[in-house]
């Protein structure tokens, strides 16, 4: 099952790591190897970038930012082809993500010696621009005929347990996500509350937002290390953030006419 029906595909520049996630999906589909077992195995390529990093192997730290960004793409695949869709998956996914990302931040301003706050700022500026992505995303995704309605325009209530994963661990890595995501998913949704009324979004604009997906802003991120920028990494990504309110601005003013 594809996660958006044909005609809501769009280029999405963060999905660069899709067909390698077809072939290790496919791989695996007829082996012991579980969606699970694919989201620990990026979060071990995202530990070997830091490794990396903070010996000074940035073209191999870049490497393996990428490639988590691959490998990430294979647990959604995988759980596809065996027809075993997982809200713990889906959940442990995105908390791995954010932790990956907050301990890549801190390498990279550990090394520069960027201050604290600059490292949290630019750690709280990569997850807002991710969780816009994720916004336009889901709501295509839940509009689209057809389309994977695993994640939740508002997730706000526990699921109820998919068949093969337990209640008490839904529950479980539900609140954590809240705790590390609730935040960014409240300040986005202040931003454009009206933005789930839209029937599609064009394939265009998808492909502007697609600039905040988690894979091309690790793409920038690990092209920054091998080119000798790691010390502007930081302030870029700060600055980076400016494109949410013309992203926000494009949808309120050029695509209202689209909404119900």
């Amino acid at each position: 099952m594809s996660k958006l029906a044909h005609q809501d595909k769009f280029l999405d520049l963060s999905d660069y790591g899709r067909p390698f996630g077809r072939l290790l999906a496919n791989l695996c589909k007829n082996t012991f190897v579980t969606p699970v077992h694919i989201t620990l195995l990026f979060g071990i390529a995202g530990l070997c970038a830091i490794y990396f990093m903070l010996n000074g192997y940035f073209l191999l730290a870049g490497t393996f930012m990428v490639l988590k960004s691959m490998i990430d793409a294979a647990d959604g695949e995988l759980a596809r082809m065996k027809k075993t869709p997982s809200y713990f998956g889906r959940y442990l996914d995105s908390v791995f993500d954010i932790i990956l990302n907050f301990l890549f931040l801190s390498a990279i301003g550990y090394i520069t010696k960027e201050s604290v706050f600059m490292i949290l700022a630019a750690f709280f500026c990569i997850q807002l621009q991710g969780t816009l992505y994720n916004y336009y995303y889901v709501i295509l995704r839940n509009n689209s005929d057809g389309g994977d309605k695993t994640s939740k325009i508002f997730e706000i209530a526990v699921p109820k347990a998919l068949p093969g994963e337990s209640q008490k661990s839904v529950t479980l890595m539900f609140k954590i996500y809240q705790i590390v995501y609730g935040i960014y998913d409240k300040i986005i949704y202040s931003l454009d509350s009206k933005a789930f009324k839209v029937n599609s979004f064009p394939n265009w604009f998808m492909t502007l937002v697609s600039l905040y997906g988690l894979g091309f802003q690790l793409l920038i991120i690990a092209v920054m290390l091998a080119t000798g920028y790691i010390n502007y990494v930081i302030p870029f990504l700060i600055y980076y953030s400016a494109l949410i309110f013309v992203l926000i601005y494009i949808r309120k003013n050029l695509l209202k006419q689209r909404s119900v």
